[in-house]
């Protein structure tokens, strides 16, 4: 497992674009705050006055995870979790619904550039969101615009890490979705107790193998914490019973997010992750209410 954690391997491949939703887009590439180079997508809503960035999940691309695949597939098959996951729907969505999207692979994913030794870490991939601020910033198409933030798990911690060490880059920032932020030390004694091990005699040796690996320490901008960082309006989802992760994980972060602007929604009736990643095609009405509230019409 500390072999496995952590650092770059097999890179997922984008086998999807916007064009097969009908949806006119642009490549681009930027830099992230410390310059590694970053690969994406600008999908322009005509007229549109708002944009959404996205932020996508660990070992996903910004097109999602081709989990019904292999390797992929056995990866992920004794979680359940042996669905592919395509996020170009919701791309669609947010199109449709009246905002440009800007959605981009962040370091060591997709075609964006290695760095850090291929180690992944909040530290590291908050740089990533902060660049791509920049850029949304620097367009001309997008002066003035308003900023909303889509962050799922890895790009929900990354972005809550850069909220800590940056937090003036935030302060034009609207709202912020985020399914399924993840606590690294849960998931990994998860992962252990779904491999017959008790996790309270494991963890910690764990933590210190990962450790010599990466030179990351296993609570490393853990999510719980950096979530009193968070100053922006955020609408929280998450599987309640994932088996990846403890509901009292979200909970946490919920709680510790200091704003009374805020919401949790639990998605019941599924053990499976990528049912969270996969609600917004599903049904969006939740999350686009939200980030009409904070980005409609009336409050440009």
């Amino acid at each position: 497992m500390a072999d496995g954690f952590g650092t770059l391997s097999e890179r997922s491949p984008i086998l999807h674009t916007p064009a097969e939703a009908g949806l006119a887009y642009e490549d681009v590439t930027f830099p992230s705050l410390d310059g590694v180079p970053l690969e994406g997508w600008f999908i322009p809503a005509p007229g549109a006055t708002r944009v959404v960035i996205a932020n996508h999940p660990l070992g996903f691309t910004r097109a999602g995870l081709p989990s019904h695949l292999e390797p992929w597939r056995s990866i992920w098959a004794p979680s359940g979790n042996d669905v592919e996951v395509n996020f170009i729907p919701d791309y669609k969505i947010l199109h449709n619904a009246g905002y440009h999207v800007l959605a981009y692979d962040m370091r060591n994913f997709g075609h964006s550039g290695a760095a850090n030794g291929g180690v992944t870490a909040a530290r590291y991939v908050a740089r990533d969101v902060l660049g791509s601020l920049a850029y949304a910033r620097s367009r001309p198409d997008l002066e003035g615009a308003a900023i909303g933030l889509f962050s799922r798990c890895m790009g929900a911690n990354a972005t809550m890490a850069a909220m800590q060490l940056a937090p003036e880059a935030f302060d034009d920032v609207r709202c912020m979705v985020a399914p399924q932020p993840l606590t690294v030390r849960v998931t990994l004694e998860r992962s252990l107790e779904l491999a017959g091990l008790t996790a309270a005699d494991h963890i910690e040796t764990l933590g210190e193998l990962i450790r010599r690996h990466t030179s990351i320490p296993l609570d490393d901008f853990a999510p719980v914490e950096t979530a009193r960082s968070v100053r922006v309006p955020t609408f929280l989802y998450q599987v309640r019973d994932d088996i990846l992760t403890r509901p009292s994980d979200v909970q946490g972060m919920y709680d510790n997010i200091p704003i009374a602007d805020k919401e949790l929604l639990w998605i019941e009736g599924s053990t499976r992750r990528w049912d969270g990643y996969l609600r917004f095609a599903k049904d969006s009405s939740p999350m686009l209410a939200w980030f009409e509230k904070h980005m409609g019409e009336k409050y440009m």
